[in-house]
């Protein structure tokens, strides 16, 4: 069963008024591990930085969960959300009109491996983004370009060891659960080589989704969308799953944001550009 198709399934449900899809952001930011690594980072920088009134690229911004939680963090920050889904674009900006957000935090179509807006952001989040692109040494290049003096770029991504899933042949998928990857994922060695020749510095790229990482995205999100890829009546089995199982998820998460992991299935990256 594939995850994307139910992913926007879910969306179009929580997408019927303005509460339902700040439900919605909420509950990704429960359920989703990288989340919390991202959103982690996110604070260490907002108590870093002299001003909060920065400008930000959301890089294949998607639902616009990342926008919205940092538009939070950041409360006078100007953020762009660029996807090459003009449906979700379209979404975007309407429910961010809708919430008042509208000229503070817009969306735009855009092809990452053309956009360039040189000097023009403090902060470039890519959020499982990188694994979709082949030419990703263009983007990182872009990204570079696109980026302030002492501007930082914030990386989340499947890694080499297992990320994208593609040896997991359970229910006869031969491609694994998550589609339209064009790589498996990245070894830490290959993504810093590639940044460091788009000239990027300081460079600290770590895994996530350890042992721990894994088993909870399993429970929190593998198993629940092979259920409803089965039947469309474990939407109403899915709060009582919950119920149970997150208390462990949560627990599961904070220990992958707080240790350092010798190998996971997800990759990290801060970059930065002096």
């Amino acid at each position: 069963m594939e995850y994307d198709p139910i992913k926007m399934r879910l969306g179009n449900v929580f997408n019927r008024t303005p509460f339902l899809r700040k439900l919605f952001y909420s509950l990704l930011d429960l359920l989703l591990l990288r989340a919390w690594h991202v959103y982690k980072e996110l604070r260490k920088l907002k108590s870093n930085v002299s001003s909060l009134n920065i400008k930000i690229l959301d890089a294949g911004s998607g639902f616009g969960q990342y926008s919205y939680r940092s538009s939070k963090i950041f409360n006078n920050s100007g953020i762009k959300g660029v996807d090459v889904k003009v449906e979700q674009i379209d979404d975007c900006n309407k429910f961010f009109n809708s919430i008042g957000l509208n000229g503070k935090v817009i969306f735009e179509f855009a092809d990452l491996t053309t956009f360039v807006e040189p000097y023009n952001y403090d902060l470039i989040l890519s959020v499982d983004v990188m694994e979709h692109i082949q030419e990703d040494e263009v983007v990182f290049n872009n990204f570079y370009k696109s980026l302030r003096n002492n501007g930082m770029l914030l990386i989340s991504t499947p890694s080499d060891q297992g990320g994208s899933d593609t040896h997991d042949h359970d229910h006869g998928s031969v491609n694994g659960f998550i589609e339209e990857h064009v790589r498996d994922g990245y070894g830490i060695r290959d993504i810093t080589e590639k940044l460091q020749r788009a000239g990027f510095s300081e460079i600290e790229a770590r895994y996530t989704y350890g042992k721990s990482g894994s088993l909870s995205w399993r429970l929190s999100m593998k198993y629940p969308i092979l259920m409803l890829g089965k039947s469309k009546l474990f939407f109403i089995i899915l709060p009582f799953y919950y119920l149970i199982t997150f208390p462990f998820c949560a627990i599961l998460n904070s220990i992958d944001v707080n240790f350092r992991h010798k190998s996971g299935t997800g990759l990290l990256v801060k970059a930065c550009k002096k």
